[in-house]
């Protein structure tokens, strides 16, 4: 999370040399895992090109930060190929990217993204450690860490398009945002689901331990606004955890390492290993609740 977080990568910009940099870092963990690659070409990085030109809304927000080229994306992706059950997949995922450098703040032009989203990328990199140093699940596990979610998830896209697995394979995916600070709103140690009563899987999870509750903040729309609400739309069981407080740090320069409450996010990351240990090994197929499939019936303020 230090190198993530870390003036040197420069706020980890949406589809720049920062963002590469931090996706080459996640594959060489994943590599010195063991794991196989899910990436272009027999490799740990799947690479894409962004539009060409971008979208003038797009350009428009881009333009208050650093003026760099943004032609291509990087994800990076790590396969832990189950034992019994090897076609069916628990996919985990974050975002890499932030916002880069832009306007200063009190002399601070470096956008760091501490908590959004390096306390989920940290979250999935620990969790693939844990997990590919434990028994081999009966279920696959693809550990994916996105590029380009900041401006508009690009990122999940070059991933819908081009699989490392089937879709139709992946039973549920858990995207990690913003764990790393507690959120007043629930109880000491809680993690909160987005989309929590759309379907059975966090009451599930909940059951077997998991310390997730329902979304706090139902008028932010939070199940819409991570690299989950895409996969969620192609049908896949996809919600987002999270413990963001709506702080005053979010897509500020001051969202950087020395506001991590690193406790609370050890605690949290800890509190979900048995929970998807638990799914990985199970037969158990989450399903979306009638008239909550995204796919056929979309929020209304999507």
């Amino acid at each position: 999370m230090n190198f993530l977080a870390d003036d040197e990568l420069h706020g980890r910009g949406s589809a720049t040399r920062d963002e590469h940099i931090a996706a080459l870092f996640a594959a060489s963990q994943f590599q010195a895992l063991g794991l196989d690659p899910g990436g272009d070409n027999n490799t740990f990085l799947q690479k894409s090109p962004l539009p060409n030109p971008l979208p003038p809304r797009l350009q428009q927000s881009l333009s208050k930060f650093e003026d760099i080229p943004h032609k291509e994306t990087w994800n990076a992706i790590g396969i832990l190929r189950g034992s019994t059950s090897p076609d069916e997949v628990i996919l985990l995922t974050a975002h890499l990217d932030h916002l880069g450098q832009g306007p200063a703040v009190n002399g601070d032009a470096i956008y760091n993204g501490a908590d959004d989203d390096a306390s989920g990328t940290t979250a999935v990199l620990t969790l693939a450690h844990l997990l590919a140093n434990s028994p081999r699940p009966k279920r696959t596990i693809v550990f994916a860490l996105f590029g380009s979610e900041e401006i508009g998830g690009f990122g999940n896209r070059a991933f819908l398009a081009h699989p490392p697995v089937p879709l139709a394979e992946i039973i549920a995916n858990l995207e990690f945002e913003m764990i790393g600070r507690p959120d007043s709103a629930v109880p000491t140690g809680t993690l909160w689901l987005t989309g929590y009563d759309r379907s059975n899987l966090g009451p599930e999870l909940a059951r077997h331990g998991a310390h997730l509750v329902n979304d706090p903040h139902p008028a932010e729309h939070f199940f819409q606004r991570s690299d989950n609400y895409a996969l969620a739309r192609q049908g896949i069981i996809a919600h987002t955890v999270s413990s963001f407080g709506l702080h005053h740090d979010y897509h500020q320069p001051s969202d950087e390492l020395r506001t991590i409450d690193f406790n609370h996010m050890t605690n949290a990351i800890a509190s979900m290993i048995s929970p998807i240990r638990w799914l990985a090994d199970s037969s158990f197929k989450p399903q979306w609740n009638t008239g909550s499939n995204p796919q056929t019936n979309p929020p209304a303020n999507h």
